[in-house]
């Protein structure tokens, strides 16, 4: 079967009334649990393995992953309007989408989000269809060393690229990196600093840091100002589409940000919140007034949202073709498919060609009833910013104190997310960027782990990271950044 018989088969296939409904129902909750700040994908697919016992394979499937990517647009819809990401990867874009809307734009804003993340998708299935085979190669071509020089990278990128000020940048993701050690040692099973208290023994709960850092911490800034409106006037229809100006710097990073998330997006254990932070740094480090990204800029909306759909999309190449999930949300995927005797691997597109390329065309089906069902809810998101804050705000601490309480059911974390979003505030005093704490803190222990396999493998020899190629590529450019960041700051300093 070729690709284009394949493509043709699945669109019959994922057009079957039967089929076709469970598509709709997953785009539809997907949408919503993810304007919800806190409950996320991971939360409802949980919530739905149950009722896949009951319907086929394929139907089960498709849900799932409506959900996965429903929740991906839903996310932003928070993260614009009121600085609460609803997923990791959304924390990227509120930094440029919330002063958007602070400035009056929140239509602007939410528009480009759901134009980038409907661009991003079908991107993203344009190279699933054309490239699955090449990409699941790539993807067992990574070994340890070069996913842990990557992800070092991606760090001192973020952290240098168009900051004003890098060892602040490095600040914080050291801070992340320290947080994310907080918990049970994988190799040896010792405790680190959990200070005698059981609900640490798993780490500090990502949910909590990002509602703390970004939607606490802006709850705390505003109490001064109790009366504020982002919004007093109405806002019509023309208001909500970009300008002309911003529309011609919407394809560039619709483009790049697709490209990087449908690449990192089929690298087992990178997924979309990687991308999304790549992106943005990649963005920053092309502009040419890199100063504009956290004061509204709108590649900082597009970049970040076409990323993390793209990688949503290419997330289950290595699941399906190789059975290995790159993340928490695919492994329950990997899970559902395992519960009706489903066994992902290589042979997979030939012996389940309904199911491959079903799913296949439910992405491109999902993603336009996503289009159809959030333009025209934009309004009635900006409509919320009439709202008078001293109303909002209870509303949106009640929000998350039940998102995070949601995930493990622990009290604690409630407390955690009060104490996190003191520390957000104090830190945004003082200027320093809490995107960079939570982007060190996601990915300090994905580098722990293969630094310490690369280390094995290597018998302890550091050279390891110099023998392979894409690590060794990964290395230098890691040491060209780091250079270039000290140049600027001795030209500042001469200056």
């Amino acid at each position: 079967m070729t690709t284009w018989e394949g493509l043709l088969y699945g669109i019959g296939f994922a057009l079957q009334p039967a089929v076709l409904i469970y598509c709709v129902l997953g785009v539809v909750l997907g949408t919503f649990v993810g304007v919800l700040p806190g409950i996320g994908a991971m939360a409802a697919i949980s919530l739905l393995l149950p009722i896949t016992y009951y319907i086929t394979p394929e139907a089960a499937l498709i849900m799932l992953a409506g959900v996965y990517y429903g929740a991906q647009y839903g996310g932003s819809v928070a993260s614009i309007l009121m600085r609460l990401p609803g997923t990791p990867q959304s924390a990227v874009t509120s930094l440029d989408g919330y002063p958007l809307a602070r400035q009056g734009r929140a239509g602007v804003a939410l528009f480009t989000a759901m134009a980038s993340s409907f661009a991003g998708s079908m991107i993203g299935i344009a190279v699933l269809v054309t490239l699955a085979g090449w990409l699941s190669h790539t993807a067992t071509a990574f070994g340890a060393a070069d996913y842990a020089a990557m992800m070092i990278l991606g760090l001192v990128a973020a952290s240098t690229i168009g900051s004003s000020s890098p060892a602040k940048g490095f600040a914080m993701v050291v801070l992340g990196l320290l947080l994310g050690c907080v918990g049970t040692d994988v190799n040896s099973g010792v405790q680190r600093f959990t200070f005698g208290r059981t609900e640490l023994l798993d780490g500090i709960n990502l949910v909590a840091l990002a509602m703390g850092l970004f939607g606490v911490a802006e709850v705390i800034a505003n109490v001064r100002d109790p009366d504020r409106q982002g919004v007093t006037e109405r806002i019509g229809g023309r208001q909500l589409l970009p300008r002309r100006d911003d529309l011609k710097r919407l394809p560039g990073p619709m483009l790049r940000g697709s490209a990087l998330g449908s690449f990192f997006g089929a690298l087992p254990g990178t997924g979309s919140t990687l991308s999304s932070f790549l992106a943005y740094a990649l963005e920053r480090r092309v502009s040419r007034t890199p100063e504009r990204f956290g004061e509204g800029a709108i590649e900082g909306v597009s970049a970040p949202e076409s990323a993390n759909n793209a990688a949503a999309i290419s997330a289950f190449v290595p699941t399906l073709t190789l059975g290995i999930p790159g993340d928490p949300i695919m492994a329950l995927m990997l899970g559902a498919l395992v519960i009706h005797g489903v066994q992902p691997g290589p042979l997979m597109l030939e012996a389940r060609p309904e199911m491959f390329w079903g799913l296949v065309a439910s992405f491109g089906i999902g993603n336009l009833l996503l289009l159809v069902l959030n333009l025209p809810l934009i309004g009635i998101w900006v409509a919320m910013l009439r709202i008078p804050f001293r109303w909002l705000y209870p509303a949106i601490l009640i929000f998350l104190c039940l998102g995070v309480y949601s995930v493990r059911g622990l009290s604690f974390d409630i407390l955690a997310v009060a104490a996190i979003g003191l520390a957000g505030y104090l830190l945004a005093l003082a200027r320093f960027s809490p995107a960079l704490l939570l982007l060190g803190f996601v990915l300090g222990p994905l580098i722990e782990t293969n630094l310490r396999r690369a280390l094995l493998i290597g018998r302890g020899d550091p050279m390891v990271f110099l023998d392979r190629p894409i690590a060794a590529g990964f290395v230098l450019a890691t040491v060209g950044l780091l250079a270039l960041s000290l140049v600027q700051v001795w030209r500042r300093r001469a200056r």
